[in-house]
């Protein structure tokens, strides 16, 4: 495992060293008889991160063919651990008091909330701040999103939460009927969101999550399917990935987003993961 201390061997590590270690800890990841939280999984992930989060420079699209493959079966292990720890930190949550306070004990918490403050900062220059209503789409067993944004940012804002996971919204919805001031603001809908047509055109600003549409022809049709009925001048805020965090989740381009009009792209430096691309829906 590359040395995460040295800053200086971190400045110099190489793309294909990299992707060596990735490559190691892909094999290692794939061998699991299970992808449930375990001292094994999590430590297995945690270096994965730690290594995907290195400053390094790296063209995803350039990589050679089956690099190009087993980073795309490592995003689908990556997805799927990431579902389990949600789900067994929501079942835990479902079965303590006042759940809602609890959630800082998540492991990836704090990231989230660094998520959430950079998004909202990215909706607030650009004339996003008290939106009536909003959809996360992708918002699983522990929406922390939703969750983040409703409590600290948009205090007045209604959030319907899309998944295509009944248990997972089942879940959620028991953590938020703990507060019935949020409850009041906060649905869960058990649909893929192909399937949701009008009731797109009601949202001020939508949330795609980086893990609806794990493949480029998925994620591009999605984004058609939302641009076709959504809102003419609503928002999209679509999650993606850069450099090295692209071997934990997909990457969206511009090319990716026809018909809309690209409002920002930004690509966090520190152990925030995601890209954020923000998007609007031309008026005609």
């Amino acid at each position: 495992m590359v040395s995460l201390q040295t800053s200086h061997f971190v400045s110099q590590i190489s793309a294909d060293l990299l992707i060596a270690e990735v490559s190691k800890l892909y094999a290692s990841i794939s061998k699991l008889e299970s992808l449930r939280p375990s001292k094994e999984v999590n430590s297995l992930f945690t270096h994965l991160v730690k290594l995907c989060t290195l400053p390094l420079v790296i063209d995803i699209t350039s990589l050679p063919k089956e690099v190009q493959a087993m980073r795309e079966s490592l995003i689908n292990l990556c997805g799927r651990a990431e579902g389990l720890l949600e789900l067994e930190f929501s079942t835990f949550l479902t079965k303590v008091p006042q759940p809602l306070n609890n959630l800082i004990l998540f492991p990836y918490y704090g990231n989230y909330v660094k998520l959430a403050n950079m998004e909202y900062k990215i909706l607030h220059q650009n004339g996003v701040v008290s939106p009536k209503k909003v959809a996360f789409v992708g918002s699983g067993p522990m929406p922390l999103t939703s969750f983040i944004m409703a409590t600290y940012h948009m205090k007045s804002t209604h959030f319907d939460n899309f998944d295509i996971d009944e248990k997972a919204n089942e879940l959620a919805g028991q953590i938020v009927a703990s507060d019935g001031e949020l409850e009041k603001r906060m649905k869960f809908e058990t649909r893929n969101i192909t399937d949701v047509k009008e009731k797109l055109g009601e949202y001020d600003c939508v949330f795609l999550a980086a893990l609806v549409g794990m493949n480029k022809e998925e994620k591009v049709k999605i984004l058609e399917h939302i641009r076709k009925y959504m809102k003419e001048g609503g928002i999209l805020l679509v999650r993606s990935a850069k450099g090295a965090r692209a071997f934990l989740y997909p990457v969206v381009e511009e090319h990716d987003l026809v018909g809309f009009d690209v409002l920002s792209i930004v690509h966090p430096t520190n152990d925030v993961i995601n890209s954020v691309v923000l998007v609007r829906k031309p008026i005609f």
